[in-house]
């Protein structure tokens, strides 16, 4: 990460607009610091909140002009659309409901879009973005920030070499506890939006985590679910809200996996795991010890693999900033994305070559998948758990 071909291509930073993150919004300073890290964008506009008055403060305290703290969405594409020195990129991290009207009103206008998962609620529109951007040519990034681990890299890369040999079996969980908690109900009346499936989507654990399980499951093997048999629900008593989701995968190449997601594991933090086992050995990596990768060869010593480690491949390097036995994180992680998706963009607007390298980030297409994959895990749950297709209309994407 020494050098910027951000800069080398267009010259400056990409500017960048953001929708929603404001105040007291984790994620909103999470995509600030990644957009910031490597230096390839400057924040230019914004509009943070859906109060006119809370988004223009939020935005002047993070150093926007005051002439750019606009109040609404509309008021901001076309007042950035119309300046020479507008925004290039348009970031979006809203309630679930709104991702689909938003990306589209900025690809309309000609941005490029860096977008929160899950990318819509439904496959009818996420179809909508996927036809956009193939349509106008511009660049979609969505934030599966997991991704950009170097170790989740390297484990891609890893088999993608045919170091694991043809994948055999896949076990991916992502468990919270952040809502095991009996005696913390869920809210009544006015919900936050996250409890309302109109706005947060079919099901609170799928879309909030499971689609993070699911991408994960897909980036390292390359592989797609092509089956899924699924039971998706809520374990704490009297909850309205889905808490839990287990599912059996079948994998296009024949492979087989298990799939469990849930926020009700009484005192996990955030364990995001994943074994991935092939006819030549196993991978294993776990978000809480990230700079771990575990190799174990179906024949030889296991071998542990770190950032900026010995026998790290390309992709892990590129996604190291430190030297070796230095841990790097959450924000690293999700900088990384940012950073590959400023390196395409920038390639797209100067016409230029992108390091392929720079391309792995999720985009249009791994969005429609993983609505599509929530859509039919939640189809095989609700008729007792047979096996439903989760490819089904998504030929539509490639």
């Amino acid at each position: 990460m020494d050098s910027n071909p951000v800069i080398d291509m267009l010259g400056r930073p990409l500017r960048l607009a953001m929708i929603g993150g404001g105040p007291g919004s984790f994620i909103g300073a999470t995509h600030r610091t990644a957009a910031r890290l490597d230096h390839r964008y400057v924040l230019v506009a914004g509009v943070l909140s859906s109060d006119p008055g809370r988004s223009r403060d939020a935005a002047i305290a993070e150093g926007i002009e005051p002439e750019r703290a606009y109040s609404t969405v509309s008021e901001m594409l076309d007042a950035e659309g119309a300046r020479s020195d507008g925004a290039d990129v348009v970031a979006i991290m809203t309630p679930n409901d709104s991702h689909h009207e938003y990306a589209m009103a900025a690809l309309n206008r000609g941005f490029d879009v860096i977008c929160d998962k899950p990318m819509t609620n439904t496959l009818a529109e996420a179809m909508d973005v996927v036809r956009k951007v193939e349509e106008t040519g511009l660049v979609f990034c969505l934030t599966h920030n997991y991704t950009g681990y170097p170790m989740v890299r390297q484990a891609r890369a890893m088999v993608e070499a045919g170091e694991v040999g043809e994948i055999r079996l896949v076990q991916v969980e992502y468990v919270q506890g952040g809502k095991a908690d009996e005696a913390d109900p869920d809210p009544t009346g006015e919900v936050p939006w996250r409890f309302n499936p109109v706005r947060g989507g079919p099901s609170l654990v799928m879309g909030d985590i499971g689609t993070h399980a699911h991408n994960l499951a897909r980036f390292i093997t390359g592989l797609e679910v092509s089956e899924v048999a699924a039971e998706i629900g809520h374990v704490v008593p009297g909850r309205v809200i889905d808490d839990y989701g287990a599912a059996i995968l079948r994998f296009d190449n024949g492979a087989r996996g298990t799939f469990w997601v849930t926020q009700t594991a009484a005192g996990v933090e955030n364990c995001l795991r994943i074994r991935v086992s092939g006819t030549k050995g196993s991978v294993e990596w776990w978000q809480e010890n990230p700079t771990r990768l575990i190799s174990t060869p179906l024949v030889g010593a296991a071998h542990t693999y770190t950032p900026n480690g010995p026998g790290n491949h390309p992709a892990a390097v590129r996604a190291c900033r430190i030297v070796a036995g230095h841990p790097e994180g959450f924000n690293d992680a999700f900088a990384n994305i940012y950073s590959d998706a400023a390196e395409a963009i920038a390639a797209r607007r100067s016409s230029q070559e992108v390091d392929p390298l720079a391309l792995q980030f999720p985009n249009h297409h791994d969005g429609a998948i993983g609505v599509r994959f929530v859509e039919a895990a939640v189809a095989s749950s609700k008729a007792n758990g047979i096996w439903s297709d989760a490819t089904t209309s998504i030929e539509e994407t490639s």
